[in-house]
């Protein structure tokens, strides 16, 4: 067994922010912030609500910027050691963001966990060049052997202990109830989507085809699941929902959700199915999102873009949160799924 990192969400405000795990930094006094896991992202950075403390850090002086779909970071790189987890994982003389100007997130930070690549264009100075991400250090300072993380969510729920874990150089096999185990997919060679965890999908409703084959991302660090534009008006279409316009999220009546039915995910040898509990929002968290107690609000959202941008679907959280996820540096770089006890679980009617 790799070593893990054990996380949680004990703040509801993360609901709408992502899943957070503690990391310190400094040495030999440390200073622990609550970072947002996050797969699309190669950066690693501190600052967005408590100012970056360390007394061991050096400054280098390179700018840094990161565009995300919920607004923008701005920083410079420092160096410093870091402390991954209640199990504290080790990586020494890391490069990471310091923020100046910082999304609003109910945060800390970030933890980059994506591909070294999807931290392309993030140095102002330097745009064909990247940085090292937190398992690139594991694997270089010998933590871990293999470039491998295992994600698992467990479902939010209001007024409980909600959680999850991140394992580094390898996968839990109890987190997952999957007789096939994690099956993999290789990250699909369709740009932009081939700089991240991308992967190639195909997503039917019934007898009705969302989405053709396709490239896509897998995104921790996103909350909801995003559609290119077509796709989204049909499965809008198929569900009868209606936009409300406090949130953003399509709506539906008690009898629609009656009605839904699973929305399947084609990836590589496998169909995984969104039951109609998991393409609902947690109704104990409508408060968040400017909804009633009884409303019914859908998970899936628009894209700005038609099927055809080469980032035609983003697997946010709420998809994680059903299923294990591993994602696998070694070329070629490939993207593994497993059903686990929460992927028909009720929790959020």
């Amino acid at each position: 067994m790799y070593p893990s990192v054990t996380l949680s969400h004990a703040n509801l405000g993360n609901a709408l922010s992502g899943y957070t795990v503690r990391v310190g930094f400094g040495y030999p006094r440390v200073f622990f912030y609550d970072l947002i896991v996050d797969t699309a992202s190669a950066i690693t950075w501190v600052g967005a609500r408590l100012p970056y403390l360390s007394q061991s850090g050096v400054n280098t002086g390179e700018p840094v910027a990161v565009d995300y779909r919920y607004g923008s970071f701005r920083g410079t790189i420092f160096q410093d050691d870091l402390l991954i987890g209640v199990t504290r994982l080790p990586i020494s003389a890391m490069q990471i963001g310091v923020a100046s100007i910082s999304p609003d997130v109910v945060a800390d930070g970030v933890l980059g966990i994506g591909p070294t690549s999807s931290g392309l264009g993030a140095l102002p100075n330097s745009p064909q060049q990247t940085i090292p991400t937190v398992t690139d250090y594991l694997l270089r300072q010998n933590i871990i052997s293999r470039p491998i993380i295992g994600l698992f969510f467990q479902p939010i729920v209001a007024n409980t202990v909600n959680l999850g874990e991140i394992s580094f150089g390898g996968t839990d096999p109890a987190m997952w109830n999957d007789r096939s185990g994690v099956l993999y997919t290789d990250v699909t060679a369709t740009a932009p989507s081939s700089r991240y965890w991308g992967i190639n999908q195909r997503i039917t409703y019934a007898e009705t085809e969302i989405l053709a084959s396709t490239a896509g991302v897998v995104d921790s660090g996103c909350t909801f699941l995003y559609l290119a534009l077509d796709a989204y008006e049909r499965y809008r279409t198929v569900t009868g929902g209606t936009l409300n316009p406090a949130n953003g999220l399509l709506q539906i009546s008690l009898p629609q959700y009656t009605e839904l039915r699973n929305l399947e995910f084609h990836i590589g040898v496998k169909i995984y199915r969104l039951i109609p509990d998991a393409q609902i929002w947690p109704r104990s968290l409508n408060y968040n999102i400017n909804g009633g107690d009884n409303d019914i609000f859908l998970i899936v959202k628009a894209l700005e873009t038609p099927t055809g941008s080469g980032n035609d679907f983003v697997h946010g959280y709420v998809f994680l949160q059903r299923f294990y996820t591993v994602f696998d540096s070694r070329m070629p770089r490939r993207v593994g799924f497993a059903t686990t006890v929460f992927t028909n679980a009720l929790t959020n009617y």
